[in-house]
This record gives structure tokens, sequence and C-alpha cells, in this order.
């Protein structure tokens, strides 16, 4: 139940809405149970009145029977109308709160998840959670509301009626569907894990497809991907099973009310206890009052999937970010400066030092190279000054403040930063591009790529700009991706440029290009410059400062 509230917590500032829905489907739930109620009234009336050559006022039943049925009408769209409505504003607040709480985790936190995982938690957890309003709380609520309202109504008859009708709407609607969720409730968790791993493993021998051909492991991992495949459908069958078996109990309850009011209200018509045109309404009100009952078969199946789901979200978004964000943040105002005192850095305690009594200075324009082998921590040494994470020792000062004192949003825009590892969206060049500077002019982007030597590639295609770059960037070699992530970097507006392994993938002859034309574009925009490299292409002269990391 705590998984229940918290979800609930979050769905707080749409608690109107889910009400008004919830209000409307039980005002069409019990037009629907009145008018089968009173058309079985009035019929009987109507031939009770013909036998006995006896006239009867037909304006006012007909009337209600009308509105009945038009209020039945106008109630399921209605609240087929605020339902979704609600159900797609609960989606976006879950989408945005679940965003809120993994902005901070990376990423530092999930790196330690697959890209596959944490898509299937983004994307099938929170359309699974998205049911708690429209599968569960909405049935189960109005199927209460309605079932009382239902019973005191037969309660005004005779007490008897309405005991009969309460003991069946338990044993169908509590009892039942309780014992049947006991016994799938593991499966339905599986179903849920069975998924995410299905997800998990496609994304994977997607992104992994070339590998896989190379290698000659396409059949195995499609083997692998089949027998998944089997788990789930299977797992699926057996929720559809006890689904069908609890829809048929419900219906078995329902016409077992019927006949039970039937016989029992047939002796209080004998004893002038119950007027006789009553005897159908009541038969046909408790065999109508089941409907309310008909979507708490999907709703008990929905519970188990949707608290299994809840868990996989809760047991990410309660992860602790590294890097804690002061309560006041300082402002961070240029030019800044960079100090380093004997930093040093290591992932656990118990883990060797990645970096250790690390000293630099760094004022202002100033260029900084940073070499050493794969692993020395040249990449861990970005991710403390963008603030990814916190030194383990030592201190790390902007302008002479310990860079604890600035939040990291703040922090980053001023810095511009060209990663080793190339992030692209499955969009246009341009649209790329424009990522780093939305403001930016035709001219400043096609300045930045004439600068890593981008230009003229883009201009060789049917779409120039608007040519699309595919699904992780397919469409663009390697070295063309690795010159489109700085021309990006070179488009942001900010007091350093830090570039990790500029020159990866390019030819020496481009690499030497490229960083020449990089130098002369921070000397014209008056930046600092910090290079992360194990091979200085481009770089010489007295103006650089080099800290080689062992």
């Amino acid at each position: 139940m705590s998984v229940l509230w918290r979800l609930l917590g979050v769905y707080r500032p749409y608690t109107a809405w889910m009400l008004l829905g919830m209000l409307l489907a039980l005002i069409t739930v019990l037009a629907n149970v009145g008018l089968l109620a009173l058309a079985g009234w009035f019929i009987s009336s109507m031939a009770l009145a013909g036998a006995a050559q006896v006239s009867m006022n037909y304006f006012t039943p007909g009337a209600l029977i009308r509105g009945a049925a038009i209020t039945r009408t106008a109630g399921r769209y209605g609240e087929r109308l605020v339902t979704h409505e609600a159900t797609f504003r609960l989606l976006t607040q879950l989408r945005v709160w679940f965003y809120e709480k993994l902005e901070p985790l990376a990423p530092a936190v999930l790196q330690y998840y697959r890209s596959g995982d944490l898509v299937s938690r983004i994307r099938a957890d929170i359309d699974t959670l998205n049911n708690l309003y429209l599968r569960i709380l909405v049935p189960i609520g109005v199927a209460l509301l309605a079932s009382l309202i239902l019973v005191a109504a037969l309660a005004y008859y005779h007490p008897l009626l309405a005991l009969v009708e309460l003991s069946l709407l338990l044993l169908a609607g509590v009892l039942i569907p309780w014992l049947l969720h006991w016994l799938n409730q593991s499966t339905s968790a599986q179903l849920v894990q069975s998924s995410a791993d299905l997800r998990t493993q496609l994304i994977s021998d997607l992104q992994g497809m070339g590998e896989l051909l190379v290698y000659g492991a396409a059949e195995s991992q499609a083997f692998q991907f089949n027998q998944c495949a089997k788990q789930l459908a299977k797992q699926q069958q057996t929720l559809t099973r006890l689904n069908s078996l609890l829809q048929t109990a419900l219906s078995l309850c329902a016409n077992l009310a019927l006949w039970l009011i039937l016989l029992m209200a047939i002796p209080l018509v004998q004893q002038q206890s119950l007027a006789p045109a009553h005897l159908a309404m009541l038969s046909l009100l408790a065999l109508a009052s089941f409907e309310a009952l008909a979507p708490l078969p999907l709703a008990w199946q929905s519970w188990g999937e949707t608290l299994a789901a809840a868990n996989r979200i809760f047991a990410l978004s309660d992860q602790q970010p590294v890097v804690q964000e002061p309560i006041q943040p300082l402002v961070l105002q240029e030019p800044i400066t960079i100090r380093c005192e004997k930093l040093g850095f290591r992932y656990q305690d118990q883990h060797p030092w990645i970096l250790h009594d690390l000293s630099f200075s760094l004022a202002p324009c100033q260029k900084l190279v940073v070499e050493g082998t794969s692993g020395c921590g040249k990449s861990t040494l970005l991710s403390l000054l963008l603030r990814f994470r916190e030194p383990s020792s030592g201190n790390l000062f902007l302008n002479e403040h310990p860079i604890q004192a600035y939040s990291g949003e703040s922090l980053r825009v001023h810095f511009a930063v060209a990663e080793q590892h190339t992030q692209v969206f499955n969009t246009t060049i341009l649209d790329n591009l424009l990522l780093a500077n939305p403001q930016a002019s035709l001219a400043q982007i096609e300045a930045a790529c004439r600068a890593v030597l981008l230009h003229d590639f883009i201009q060789q295609q049917p779409e120039a700009y608007q040519t699309w770059v595919g699904e992780t960037g397919v469409r663009l070699s390697g070295g063309q991706l690795r010159r489109l992530t700085l021309a990006r970097a070179l488009l942001k507006p900010a007091s350093f440029l830090i570039l990790d392994e500029p020159t990866e993938s390019l030819d020496p002859e481009t690499a030497f290009s490229v960083m020449c034309n990089i130098l002369a574009w921070v000397e014209k925009k008056e930046q600092g410059l910090i290079v992360i490299t194990h091979q200085r292409l481009g770089i010489k002269g007295r103006d650089w400062q080099v800290l080689s990391l062992p």
C-alpha cells in the first residue's frame, strides 16, 4: 500500500480531474442499472394494468426511462472524455516527475544500468503505471460506491434481499478476485520483468548487430531472444486464463443473484409485502448491479503488473545522487579561474585512486592539455570539473570558491564540452547543431562546421543541413560524427571549451587541420581551452600548460 500512496502523491495535482471522472463513471453505471430496473417495472405494471383492465399513468415512468437512457449516454461520453483527459495529464505528470528524479542521477548512477533497461523503465513501466487510475482506481471506486447504493436500495424493500445481494457482490467483487490475484501475483511480477528483459535484449542486439554478424553470433542471440519471447507468451496465457475464470465467476454470481432475488421475492409478493410489479424490477436490478463489477477482473490483473512496474520505477528514482546540490548556491561570474589543490578521486573507499594529489591552476583564456594513457583519469577529471562527481580528497576551486558552492546546472552553462563518446539524435544535422545554441544563425553554424572541416561534406548532401543523421548517427562515419560533435561545442557560448579526445576517428592530416582551426576559433572568441588527449596533434607552443597523468 505504501507504493499506492506514493503514486497518489505524484498524482495529487490532478485530484479534481480524477474524482470528476470517477463521479461520471458512477452516474453512468447507476443510470444503466436504473434504466433496466425501471424498464422491468414499467413493463410489468403495464401488463398487470392491462390484465386488470385499469388505466395507469405511463407518462411519468416513460419520462424516467428516457431520462435514464439520456443520462447513461451523456454520462458515458463525459466519463470517457474526462477520464482520458485525466489519464493524459497523469501520464505527463508522471513522466516529468520521473525525469526530474533521473536527471540528478546522470551520469554517475545511470552508468550502472543498461540502456535497454532504462528505456524500458522510462517507456513501458511508466505506461503500466498509467493504468493505476483508469484500470484500477476508477473501477474499484465505482464498484464500491455503486454496490453500496444498490444494496441500500434493496434494503429499502426488504433486508434479506439486500443481504443476499451484498453476499454475492462480496463473493464476486472481493473474495474470488483476491484469490485469483493471490494466485497470479507472482506471474504478474514475472510478466513485467520478462517484458523489460525482452526489451533490454532487443535494444542491445540491435545496437550490437554489426558485431553479432561479424562474429557469427546472430543465430544464437536470436534463439535466446525467441526463448524469452516464449516465456513471456506463456505468462500472458496464464494471466488470460485466470482472467477468463474470473469473468466466468462474475457472470455466474450475477445470474445466481437474479434467481435468488426472484425466489425470495415471490413469497413476499404472495404475502402482499411486495407489489407484484416490483418482482421484475428487483430481479433485474440485482442482475444489472454486477455491471459495476465487470471491470474488476482487468483491474485485479493490472494491479499485479502495476505494482511490479512501480517497484522498478521507485527502485531507480530512490537512488541518491552522487552530487549534492547546495541549498544556497553561489552565482558563477565570468571571467572564470580554475584551481586544483591536491585533488584526488576514487569510486569507492576500497578501490584504487584514479586521481591523486593533482594540482594545477588555469586563468581565463588559458590553454591546458591533459595527457596520459587510457584509464589514467583524464575523463574523470572532466566529470569533476563539470560537477558530475565529487572529489574524494583535496579541493577544486572556481573563482577561488569550492566547486561545491555552485549548482551543477548553473556551472555547466559556462563550459562547452565535446565528449569522447558522440551523442546525436535521430534528426537533422541542423537540429543536432542547434542543441548547443538554439539562437545560432546560419552564418555561425556554417562557420563552426567550416572550422572542423565538415561544411563541404554537408553541402554535398542533397538536403544539406537538413540531412538526417539516423539512429545513433548511423548515416555518418565515425570521423564525421566526431566533427559534428566538435562543431556543436564550438557553437555554444561559454568561458571554457573542453575537448575530450577531439582527434579520435580522424586521420592525422585532418586532425591537425581541425585542431589548428579550433585554436584560432578560441583565440578569436577569447575562450579558455582544455584538451584531454593522448596525442598532441596541432598542440604546441609556450602558451600551453601540460598536465601529464600517470
